[in-house]
């Protein structure tokens, strides 16, 4: 190794060792280079900071890949008597530094992929295995070498979605990372899909009555939550560089090529190549909710400039509001694209709906023109259901395979008692008639 890259490293482990802010970074700097051209370490220290483009400070190859490419590294070393350069050693070890967000005591102090793998009650080669550390899940071509579980379930587009489930031991590690880590931070307000204590009737109150609706969709909302995004929420949280990145990688995957190959859509298999968060893991949703809040922080904004309503149920975004809103509503349309592009995600046009108080409101599955209510079409068919199960038996409705079709029905039945008792009711009592065996 040359001084340069000796001196590059250990600038990199001075400048990841505290805060990423430029007054900072340049006292870091300037005290382990014992640098003497001040203007000389803020101009280099600007260029790093505008040379990163993730939501978090890079990694320190990246700071050493950045020192040894720039012009203005070497007036950093001193000469001493033509016997090479000083540089001062940095003896910080990495630490877990929390933001003012994080409640003192509500994660937990990991530093190290030591602590980390303590943590988890898993060795350190485990670590390296389960958090996919030489990114090579996407190259495992046989079912024991790969981490999940693959599905495809058909949408009602036709098309098919990919349901990526963890196998056992990795779907407990992320269960133990959702429950101590991402439980902890409370996501946008706005969000109200996969938050405790908010729902899909949460989400619909919200605009009912309203003069007008648009609904827009997030597509491939899982596959295209940008992953940079997450590894600076755990960055964010306190975890040195090391450490958010082996939970990243955890919570994150890369789709095997025999898997993806199933795809005919070329640009589908790119975005499964990558890696992604899974449709599939327990981790998912919350990480995807935190990594929008951006999104939804912009949104809510454009939605409080026109006096509207915002909500986001996983993919599905809603803004409702009376007069202003609605003569300015494909101006809102516009901008909301914009944002949604900016924010790393793609709009699914062919969901865009404009929806009026003359026809029906309906969002996530509820009529809300009035009041929260399910469709009578979809009322019906569940009642026909029910009834056809009550009078020739269960066998013969279960059409679509369902292994376990009275558990299917019944959470079919719980949904309406939500968002309707009275209605839920009646289906409850028909439902309670079935004879299972």
């Amino acid at each position: 190794m040359s001084v340069r890259e000796f001196a590059a490293e250990q600038l990199a482990a001075s400048l990841l060792a505290g805060p990423w802010t430029e007054r900072s970074l340049l006292d870091r700097a300037r005290a382990v280079m014992r640098l003497t051209r001040v203007e000389i370490t803020l101009d280099f220290i600007r260029a790093l900071m505008a040379g990163c483009t993730t939501d978090y400070p890079p990694s320190p190859a990246q700071i050493v890949a950045h020192c040894l490419a720039s012009p203005d590294f070497g007036p950093f070393l001193r000469h001493e008597g033509g016997n090479g350069r000083r540089v001062a050693p940095s003896l910080d070890s990495p630490r877990f530094r929390p933001t003012p967000i994080v409640q003192p005591g509500s994660v937990p102090t990991l530093a190290t992929l030591g602590e980390l793998a303590d943590w988890l009650d898993i060795s350190a080669a485990e670590l390296d295995w389960f958090s996919d550390a030489q990114r090579q899940h996407g190259n495992a071509m046989t079912a024991p070498l790969q981490h999940y579980h693959y599905q495809f379930v058909a949408k009602a587009s036709g098309a098919r979605r990919l349901i990526e489930a963890p196998k056992p031991r990795l779907k407990q590690l992320q269960r133990r990372i959702l429950h101590d880590i991402l439980d902890r931070i409370p996501p946008h307000e706005a969000a109200h899909g996969f938050v405790g204590g908010r729902s899909c009737r949460t989400a619909a109150q919200i605009h009912v009555g309203e003069a007008v609706l648009l609904a827009v969709d997030l597509q491939d909302f899982f596959v295209s939550t940008p992953l940079r995004r997450v590894h600076g929420i755990f960055r964010s949280l306190g975890y040195p560089w090391a450490v958010a990145r082996a939970l990243t990688g955890i919570c994150s995957t890369m789709t095997p090529a025999p898997v993806r190959a199933k795809f005919a859509d070329w640009s589908q298999r790119q975005r499964l190549a990558t890696p992604h968060l899974p449709q599939g893991a327990p981790t998912s949703p919350a990480l995807a909710n935190l990594a929008a809040f951006g999104l939804d922080v912009r949104i809510a904004g454009l939605a409080r400039a026109v006096e509207a309503n915002y909500t986001r149920y996983a993919d599905d975004l809603c803004l409702s509001g009376g007069p202003d809103f609605t003569r300015r509503i494909d101006q809102v349309l516009d901008v909301a694209g914009s944002i949604i592009r900016e924010s790393g995600y793609s709009l699914n046009s062919a969901k865009t709906r404009i929806m009026r108080r003359g026809g029906r409101q309906q969002i996530t599955g509820i009529v809300v023109n009035d009041h929260c209510n399910l469709p009578r079409d979809a009322f019906d068919r569940l009642k026909a259901i029910l009834h056809n199960c009550a009078t020739r038996g269960p066998a013969d409705q279960n059409r679509a395979g369902h292994a376990d079709f009275r558990a299917y029905l019944g959470g079919r039945v719980a949904w309406v008692e939500q968002i309707n008792p009275a209605r839920g009711q009646k289906l409850r009592d028909i439902f309670d008639a079935i004879d299972w065996n």
